[in-house]
């Protein structure tokens, strides 16, 4: 692998975890689950959604009933077991219980990321071998017809929301609500006991049949087809609600990718498992709106979501009077002394508590319930790195954030925080029934209850992913510290050496950076070189906030990026963010000494990140190169020319000369200086 990290012991679950759980019961599927759900507990509600501004709930009951006329309209056109059923779209309901649906037939779904381009679904679906596809609407037809030639396999297209299709060709496309119309028809018809053929095909499953085809992010190449079982699905889940005692009273909201693991395990399987409410949004726009109204909680979000809710609060509390600024600057100061041992009930004096209580009545309290936090019990954060100081600054509200660390591979869960043992700088220890190891090179190995099955048609991939005895590579370079806590240190390809012998860790390096709210996205270069230099994203919300409070013109995001007053904002940050690298021993030799900022935001569409939002680092750096090189050349600007993606699906180029802008050392140190006496706060 990559370069050495720094030594430590070697801990597996059993030397730092509670016993694992017991495993799922034999033969365990989730659509028996469901089953289960609607006898137990058939009147609490089990699904909502909000559709034009009104919060609609069905039980699970009512779930039930709905998944089995959907299965028995999709048996209808043909769908059979073993299938595969492409699911594309938002987070509705009815997709969900598309999932369930395949499952009740034995056929395994494989969800498509919705904001997929046509040549990237094209492959998934192809890959997957898909002979139906349940999307959302004419958006995704579309793209599914562009891209037919490619698709030999599919037989139909089931679409959910009929607008702008009535007047296609529907020799393959099938309107949802008729599909499930004809389930219903052909389930009474057969009279009392008429669904007996349906119980027949929910009891030939068995647990080691395939759940779910999950495909990963790509960040180094084409997606692979992760394969999960319903018993290892079903086992990983228990086990994870028993450790955050999640129970049928949680609600959770529903809007990350379908795609995604994180979605599938923490709305789809810990609610199948646990019984919970599944809130979906009205719309990718309305999260926001729609969180505070539905109150989780159980949440969960990427560090990129914390990021931009941070951002907004910053953005509101420059715009306020003087003595709201003044107040939130008092009680949050407060909350990062006593806010946090509050929060793990720590010994704390009772001069702090009183101050705490205060803050809490007047800023913590409203601004949880701006945010729709207000009832959160426990809340997760993963998929990157998140910066320590985001990370205690929710803590510090009160919020019981932690983190996880997980693969698709291992159905999520690898490590999790128990309560009380949140820490910014590590992921915690093992999870329930994991076991963890970290190779000679520095590398990441697990075995878990979710473990997948191998990855879908590429056995060769399956063998480079796994070692001769059993363990699953993770690919990222860590070590644990003395109590047992996993410490990830970046991708073990990506964590280098500088030219000095300097540890370079880019993914350390780039959250340092985006803590900071004006600066979106990051992406670092160093390795075999004298120092550290990078590309920078705006946050446009940000910056354009900022702009207009010092009005400064601009008429796009490259005239934005562009502007000089933009880069001295940026060279401020980059210079207190260098100031708490040098606090640390290993990442001092780390900092910043040159930056460019981008003309243009780094996109999933031009291929710069993956579907959930990791940069791509191989790719940018050779799209980018001519810009690589100005930062080490020296350079002044640079020239550059870039393929870029509208949302219409057209390609067009963006050219732009870029200033390669130099940080002073000096700068660095007396930086350095006020931050160690701010108690080594930034």
């Amino acid at each position: 692998m990559s370069a050495a990290i720094p030594e430590a012991e070697n801990f597996t679950q059993g030397a730092v975890q509670a016993p694992a759980p017991a495993a799922a019961a034999s033969g365990e599927t989730f659509a028996r689950l469901l089953d289960l759900h609607a006898a137990d507990r058939g009147a609490r509600p089990a699904w909502r959604h909000k559709d034009r501004g009104v919060w609609q709930t069905w039980t699970w009951a009512e779930t039930r009933r709905e998944t089995r006329a959907m299965a028995s309209g999709l048996a209808a056109l043909g769908v059979k077991r073993g299938d595969s059923i492409s699911i594309i779209g938002f987070n509705r309901p009815r997709l969900y219980w598309a999932v369930m649906a395949a499952h009740a037939l034995g056929a395994t779904p494989a969800p498509v990321y919705a904001d997929a381009v046509a040549d990237e679904l094209a492959f998934v679906c192809a890959h997957a071998g898909a002979r139906f596809a349940v999307v959302q609407d004419q958006e995704q037809v579309d793209k599914l017809l562009a891209v037919a030639d490619q698709l030999p396999e599919l037989r139909g297209i089931i679409y959910d929301e009929p607008r702008g299709l009535r007047d296609y060709d529907h020799g393959q496309l099938h309107d949802l609500d008729q599909v499930m119309a004809r389930g219903r028809e052909r389930l009474a018809a057969q009279g009392v006991g008429g669904e007996a053929w349906l119980d027949a095909e929910i009891a030939a499953g068995r647990g080691a049949d395939l759940s779910v085809i999950l495909y990963t992010s790509g960040t180094t190449g084409r997606s692979k087809g992760v394969m999960i079982s319903h018993e290892r699905a079903v086992a990983a889940a228990r086990s994870t609600c028993q450790f955050d005692r999640l129970d049928e009273r949680e609600e959770v909201l529903a809007y990350l990718p379908l795609a995604w693991v994180g979605d599938h395990y923490l709305t789809f399987a810990q609610a199948m498992v646990a019984g919970f409410c599944v809130c979906c949004p009205e719309s990718a726009d309305t999260v926001t709106e729609d969180l505070r109204e539905i109150g989780p909680t159980y949440y969960f979000a990427p560090p990129r979501v914390l990021e931009s809710l941070l951002t907004r609060i910053t953005i509101r509390m420059q715009d306020a009077g003087r003595f709201k600024q003044w107040l939130y600057r008092r009680c949050i100061a407060v909350a990062r002394r006593h806010g946090e041992a509050i929060l793990e009930g720590r010994p704390t004096p009772v001069a702090g508590r009183l101050a705490y209580a205060l803050g809490e009545a007047l800023i913590y309290g409203p601004l949880k319930n701006t945010l729709g936090f207000s009832k959160i019990r426990v809340a997760y954060t993963a998929g990157e790195a998140i910066g320590p100081e985001l990370f205690s600054w929710y803590r510090s509200l009160g919020i019981n954030l932690k983190q996880l660390y997980g693969q698709t591979e291992a159905f999520l869960f690898v490590t999790a925080q128990p309560d009380g043992r949140a820490r910014p700088d590590t992921v915690g220890p093992p999870a329930p029934g994991v076991d963890l190891r970290i190779a000679d090179d520095g590398e990441v190995q697990f075995r878990s209850p979710g473990m997948f099955t191998g990855y879908f048609r590429e056995d060769d991939k399956t063998r480079e992913a796994m070692t001769p005895d059993g363990w699953v590579k993770t690919g990222d370079a860590g070590f644990f510290t003395s109590d047992g806590d996993l410490k990830i240190i970046d991708r073990a390809k990506d964590v280098g050496r500088l030219a000095g012998g300097a540890l370079f860790a880019p993914k350390y390096i780039e959250n340092r950076l985006k803590f900071y709210p004006n600066i979106k996205e990051v992406v670092a270069f160093g390795d075999g070189r004298a120092d550290v230099a990078c590309f920078v994203n705006i946050d446009l919300t940000a910056v354009a906030a900022w702009a207009e409070r010092n009005n400064v013109v601009y008429a796009s995001y490259q005239e934005l990026a562009a502007h000089p007053l933009v880069a001295e904002l940026l060279r401020q940050d980059i210079v207190a963010a260098n100031a708490a690298l040098a606090q640390e021993e290993a990442m001092a030799p780390s900092q910043v000494r040159r930056f460019i900022i981008l003309h243009k935001e780094l996109d999933p569409d031009d291929g710069e990140l993956t579907r959930t939002q990791k940069v791509r680092r191989g790719f940018i750096a050779e799209r980018y190169a001519p810009l690589v090189r100005a930062l080490y050349d020296g350079s002044a600007e640079a020239d550059i020319t870039t393929e870029v993606t509208f949302e219409d699906g057209r390609k067009g180029q963006l050219s732009a000369r870029l200033r390669v802008h130099e940080l002073d050392g000096g700068q660095h140190q007396a930086r350095a200086d006020q931050v160690r006496a701010n108690g080594g706060r930034p």
